[in-house]
């Protein structure tokens, strides 16, 4: 079973989603850091498949590679972008912290910034307050690199 640094929760349903998903990995791995996309390494392209007979057979299997790859990351990255966050990917967040990883929450999307806050499950299930940009996050990457890469001991 392969090892990540960072599992990539995000929603991943239209081609905005899936580019954005992918500057993330990008963005990561430029920092040494190793990743896995759901989109990219979980097998959702099989999930495609137009054979209904199928589709039991092929969720079961696609959840249970990505729930895997969360137990054997270091750490969890959720995209809260959205007038609300992904339920997909609060599962992941809510999987991560049960866990004990590293969960980071980033959110560029001013609609929810005036309340300052999201649904308190999001909000406390984050070990670091949601990073809004993309300077800090590096900064927040960087400055927990060696907890991360010495897989959150």
């Amino acid at each position: 079973m392969n090892k990540y640094d960072f599992y990539i929760s995000a929603p991943l349903f239209n081609e905005m989603e899936l580019k954005f998903n992918e500057r993330i990995a990008i963005f990561l791995e430029k920092l040494g850091f190793s990743t896995y996309l759901p989109q990219r390494d979980g097998g959702e392209d099989e999930m495609l498949l137009k054979d209904p007979e199928l589709w039991p057979e092929i969720s079961k299997k696609v959840f249970k590679r990505d729930v895997d790859a969360l137990k054997t990351s270091s750490a969890l990255i959720m995209i809260m972008d959205g007038r609300v966050p992904d339920e997909g990917a609060c599962v992941e967040l809510g999987m991560a912290y049960a866990f004990g990883k590293i969960c980071i929450g980033f959110q560029t999307d001013t609609r929810r910034f005036a309340t300052g806050q999201n649904n308190l499950m999001l909000d406390y299930s984050l070990s670091y307050s949601i990073v809004h940009d993309w300077e800090s996050l590096e900064k927040l990457l960087v400055k927990i690199k060696e907890k991360i890469k010495n897989g959150n001991q």
